[in-house]
């Protein structure tokens, strides 16, 4: 059984739990482009409650532009934001420290194309959790899938459609704001270190 899903920057809980849970995992990279979606944006836990953190990009004109052809404004230095973002939020959780080595100097690097980006996030997520992840990319884009032989989480790329909801672990804000469900990964990763593929492995997932 395929799993097929959307490479998005630093997935939500549910994303990852996807990808720890297929057994033929298989990556999306013939879709169009969608604004307001996690292939350029992801969510964390900061002092002040839920945060976004966003890529910006250069939008074309061709509204069926595919994702793959993406280019990030480089006007903006989004990555020194989104790390500051990163301390603040979790300076004080059990394992940033731990952690900061390894994921630092991807905020340094410059990229062109959003879809290698997302892929260089995926490849740092499995160094900091010590795993190898094997995975095929699409080759053409089908709007259905055989159901028998393919689930489709491309959906969770898409947070207002992803309803996932997650057991409670300790986050370092919820004495102020309670559990904030489905974050980013990173938050899960900050919070419960190694323990991480364990949690995500034990999710239940939903398709619609």
């Amino acid at each position: 059984m395929n799993t097929l899903l959307l490479p998005t920057y630093f997935p939500s809980i549910s994303h990852f739990s996807a990808m720890m849970q297929a057994d033929n995992l298989v990556f999306e990279v013939e879709d169009n482009f969608q604004k307001q979606t996690n292939r350029n944006r992801t969510y964390i836990y900061s002092p002040n409650g839920l945060q976004l953190l966003n890529i910006p990009v250069k939008h074309s004109k061709d509204s069926r532009q595919k994702t793959k052809e993406i280019i990030i404004d480089g006007e903006f230095d989004w990555q020194k934001q989104h790390f500051k973002s990163l301390e603040a939020a979790y300076r004080g959780s059990p394992f940033f420290e731990y952690f900061q080595d390894d994921i630092a100097p991807f905020f340094e690097k410059k990229h062109k194309f959003l879809i290698d980006l997302n892929f260089e996030v995926l490849d740092l997520l499995t160094k900091c959790l010590r795993i190898k992840l094997s995975y095929t990319t699409t080759t053409e884009y089908f709007h259905e899938l055989d159901a028998t032989k393919n689930k489709d989480f491309r959906f969770l790329a898409n947070g207002k459609k992803d309803s996932s909801a997650f057991e409670p672990y300790q986050q370092v804000f919820d004495d102020k704001f309670g559990f904030i469900n489905n974050l980013s990964v990173l938050d899960l990763l900050f919070n419960e270190g190694k323990f991480t593929i364990d949690y995500v492995k034990n999710q239940q997932l939903i398709l619609p």
